[in-house]
């Protein structure tokens, strides 16, 4: 059986984080294993409080994991602070985790901050270039490039600048558009592919970029080229939408067994 990874918080109210990522990696067959960056108290509604784990017992857990199950993908997800960034990328090129995927989580739905400024810098130069592929959104993207994306064009230029940091790849998901479908464009430094699905009108758009960033890790680590993968995650995530449970009084989590089971 595979193996993914996922390094990421831990969401009390199970819709994204280490509870997203285990459940897509569950639904997609792949056996998943964690590292617990952070202990984040949160609901559909606001994130209340987070308490970070020490940097090298997140190490420890990678260690962990990597010595005795063995990884054939990872995925980095809330890292919080520039301490756990830079342990977590020792770990990882220590154990040469193969097939990172990094989702630069940064902003809760919530609003909540995830990742201490100086925390991007340490993201930028040590994360990164361990990365396969990269999935920011538009926000995100716009940090890690240090350019405003207003349109096509920009969005293309904030690509190919993200990809000089050093992953092999990059995914700018387009979520956060006014375009009535969802664009993601991939970029591997010779071409460009535009992935669109129509957007889903719903409020349960909870774990969405975890969901998403897990998937592609568990597509991997079956052996779908990198591009395969993408295109097959964002079918996955947009069943998972379709299927959302409406679940609380905020912004509800999808429905990651939605193979198994409708809402």
């Amino acid at each position: 059986m595979k193996r993914a990874l996922t390094v990421a918080g831990s969401d009390s109210g199970g819709g994204a984080g280490i509870q997203a990522d285990l459940k897509t990696f569950g639904a997609l067959g792949v056996y998943g294993t964690s590292a617990v960056t952070a202990i984040t108290a949160q609901n559909t509604v606001r994130v209340t409080r987070i308490q970070e784990v020490e940097p090298q017992v997140v190490a420890a857990q990678i260690d962990a994991v990597a010595e005795d199950i063995g990884v054939d993908a990872a995925k980095t997800g809330m890292l919080a602070s520039r301490a756990i960034a830079h342990a977590v990328a020792a770990s990882l090129k220590r154990n040469a985790i193969p097939n990172l995927v990094v989702d630069p989580v940064m902003i809760s739905k919530t609003g909540a901050r995830l990742l201490e400024d100086d925390a991007v810098a340490t993201l930028k130069s040590e994360i990164l270039p361990l990365a396969e592929i990269v999935t920011p959104n538009i926000p995100e993207a716009e940090v890690l490039s240090g350019h405003k994306i207003t349109d096509a064009e920009t969005m293309r230029d904030a690509a190919r600048r993200i990809l000089d940091l050093g992953p092999v790849r990059v995914v700018i998901k387009g979520g956060h558009s006014d375009s009535p479908n969802v664009v993601d464009l991939y970029y591997d430094g010779s071409s460009f592919e535009e992935l669109k699905a129509e957007r889903v009108q719903t409020r349960s758009t909870h774990g969405t970029g975890c969901t998403f960033s897990a998937a592609i890790a568990a597509y991997l680590a079956h052996g779908l080229p990198p591009l395969d993968a993408v295109a097959r995650a964002k079918e996955f995530l947009t069943a998972a939408l379709l299927a959302a449970p409406g679940i609380g009084k905020g912004i509800g989590p999808i429905n990651h067994f939605h193979a198994f089971h409708k809402a």
